[in-house]
């Protein structure tokens, strides 16, 4: 780790942290400003400031970590987090800084010690000191805030680790996970013996023992009595374990409890038999319950009550015993690999008026035999929630791409007729602008290719697609496309923008205006200006991060698309004018402009065979596609140019057609005329 790798020099540090506070010397072994607070004679430890840069480099979707100021007290709480740089394309000349400086104002006084979940509308305002906080996200840049959260914590967990001493907040998805496939028959005894269910006896001498020299002392006149008898059996267990829940419930209520409980979920069983309840009268069900806690590693962990109606499989000696089902959420982190911690509460008060209340614990602690657990097996797997929140737009989307390869197939049903082919075409760009594009944000984007130069010169992982599942899904079909049908899948049919352009378009020609064309010689040079853009595209971004920055703003997808059009007015200006031009020149940013449709057109250079059929007379003599196809993308001798074909199988509806096609309406032609016409004999 090298002390010196971060930008903030001491001078800056003492801006950021004026007097009281004292900025220290940076330590040499590990790149951590000392922040002291003066107060009059002594001088304490206030926090420890840090750069997150200088201990975790997880790429953000230009390519480029963030890099975050985060000041961590010393209980783990954060004094302070600022962004020292990003650039992540949705927060530059986007939306702007300020929703991003927003979002990380959230963190000031929250914990390590805290499940922080990302929401919508879910501020953290009065649940500062609970297990389970949730701050507000940011509108259409999910991806981005889940990269920094990740960010933040990856750095901070380090520095707490070395410098606090504790390794309390886990990222929520660093866990091991309960093997389903485990199952053993067992009874109570069995469980008990094989440590499925741990069990400590609390006797009144113990609770009498835990309150003597406070003002609970000698309060219980029954322990008093008879230190020796029970006052609390109590017994925990891992109930979503299968040894354990189908051991003790019923395979209805088994299964039930499955429904209940969400992905990454845990139920755990705290059961007690004795003379102190398990719930206070006052207890509700379907709360928090107040007599008893769970942590682990010092992490406080939430527990909900379940409230589950079911009947346990108990020994006789238990059928009176008071048992509580108990959820913990998946974001909270649970490790069911590692040991948790119970505690019972047991509160004494002295005194009638104003009572001088005393809490002390009692603890059970509990581990899962190996056997039944399967360890984390990487360090950056928060994605999967990510993937598991969107479940049902990725399967809209999966349900959309296999319509598309359906279409692409060329079924006689739809080709055969132009009005059907022309409607579904309308309909599918329809679904492609609103569902993909304005909808799920699945937008993909030259940004892509740049930021993977970026990671890969910068020799970083590109994990950080997996936080953009729309991407992701897009970019893999595309992928394997190139191989079929070449460039013009994705942007003729997949490309929000491009659908835009053509709808333009295609109003406007219902309105009856009519595209202009561009003379054929002018529209050859036009077409590489885009790998012209392209090529100083990729150089820049493998030599200037602030430059490819700028330079990506030549695409008006983040303003058009992702940010509809809300945004600073000369991106509008940009965006708008491409949209207007192309109701005159057909798609005109796509054929002549678009970086990532030469980057398509380049990589579909893969395609293994020539799809769309020709005739010997298409171009000599005929040339009735060439004529029509709007993107110019057919040459004088009927030869179909696939890095400019754009596949709206205009060309394949008139070669099936027997009224477009021109060699067909001549074929029929010949062949009445050539037809023997039977004499029929007259008799006079």
């Amino acid at each position: 780790m090298h002390a010196h790798a971060g930008v903030m020099t001491r001078e800056s540090m003492e801006q950021m942290f004026p007097a009281p506070l004292v900025v220290g010397e940076k330590e040499r072994d590990l790149p951590v400003w000392p922040i002291y607070r003066q107060e009059l004679t002594s001088t304490t430890i206030a926090a420890y400031a840090f750069e997150s840069q200088d201990f975790v480099a997880i790429p953000g979707f230009s390519g480029t970590p963030f890099n975050l100021l985060i000041a961590l007290d010393p209980n783990g709480q954060f004094m302070d987090v600022r962004v020292l740089s990003q650039h992540e394309p949705v927060f530059l000349d986007g939306l702007g800084e300020k929703p991003l400086l927003t979002f990380v104002d959230q963190y000031k006084n929250l914990s390590l010690k805290q499940s922080i979940k990302i929401g919508t509308g879910q501020s953290k305002s009065g649940k500062e000191s609970g297990a389970n906080v949730y701050i507000d996200g940011v509108s259409k840049a999910t991806a981005s805030v889940r990269i920094l959260n990740q960010t933040l914590f990856a750095a901070s967990l380090k520095v707490a680790r070395a410098k606090l001493g504790y390794g309390e907040g886990r990222d929520p998805d660093l866990v091991a996970k309960i093997r389903p496939d485990v199952f053993k028959s067992m009874d109570w005894t069995g469980l008990l013996k094989a440590g499925l269910i741990r069990r400590v006896t609390l006797k009144n001498s113990d609770i009498e023992k835990a309150f003597k020299d406070t003002a609970g002392e000698g309060a219980d006149a029954e322990a008093l009595q008879a230190p020796s008898e029970n006052f609390a059996d109590l017994y925990v267990a891992h109930l979503s374990l299968p040894t354990v829940g189908k051991n003790l419930l019923s395979p209805e209520k088994w299964a039930y409890l499955q429904q209940r409980l969400d992905p990454g979920d845990h139920a755990l069983l705290i059961l007690s038999k004795g003379r102190y309840p398990l719930m206070g009268e006052d207890f509700v069900r379907g709360t928090v319950p107040d007599r008893v806690s769970l942590n682990q590693q010092n992490l406080p962990l939430e527990i909900r009550d379940l409230d589950l109606d079911a009947a346990l499989n108990l020994p006789s000696d238990l059928s009176d015993a008071q048992w509580l089902a108990v959820r913990v959420i998946a974001p909270a982190g649970l490790d069911p690999a590692q040991p948790l911690n119970y505690q019972l509460h047991v509160i004494r008060s002295k005194g009638i008026v104003y009572p001088e209340l005393v809490r002390k614990s009692f603890a059970v602690t509990a581990q899962l035999p190996e056997d039944y657990v399967e360890h984390a097996s990487s360090d950056q797997k928060t994605w999967h929630s990510i993937w598991l929140d969107r479940w049902m737009e990725l399967m809209v989307l999966v349900g959309g791409l296999a319509v598309l390869v359906w279409a692409l197939r060329e079924p006689s049903w739809l080709v055969l007729n132009p009005q059907r082919m022309t409607r579904f075409r309308v309909g599918y760009l329809l679904f492609t602008l609103c569902f993909i594009g304005w909808y799920a944000q699945g937008q993909l984007s030259i940004v892509n290719l740049t930021a993977v130069v970026q990671a890969i010169q910068a020799g970083r992982s590109l994990s950080f697609f997996m936080y953009d599942p729309m991407t992701v899904l897009l970019w893999a079909f595309v992928a394997v496309t190139f191989f079929f049908w070449g460039r013009g899948t994705f942007c003729g049919w997949l490309c929000p923008f491009g659908a835009l352009q053509e709808l333009v378009s295609l109003l406007t020609r219902r309105l009856g205006i009519s595209w202009i064309r561009v003379p054929h010689r002018w529209d050859e040079r036009l077409k590489k200006i885009k790998y012209g853009v392209l090529v100083a595209l990729l150089i820049f971004s493998a030599a200037s991060v602030t430059w490819t920055d700028r330079l990506v703003e030549v695409e008006p997808f983040k303003t058009s698309i992702t940010l509809n059009f809300v945004r600073a007015w000369p991106f509008v200006l940009w965006a708008v004018a491409l949209v207007l031009v192309s109701a005159f020149f057909y798609k005109v940013y796509c054929r002549y402009l678009c970086p990532l449709g030469a980057g398509m057109g380049v990589l579909g250079k893969l395609r293994r065979w020539d799809w769309i059929a020709r005739r010997s007379e298409c171009g000599q003599p005929c040339q009735r596609c060439r004529s029509d196809c709007a993107y110019q993308a057919i040459d004088k001798q009927g030869a179909v140019d696939y890095d400019e074909c754009f596949q709206c199988m205009d060309c394949v509806v008139i070669y099936e057609s027997d009224s477009l096609c021109v060699p067909r309406i001549l074929e029929q032609r010949q062949a009445q005329d050539t037809r023997v016409i039977p004499i029929t004999e007259v008799r006079s």
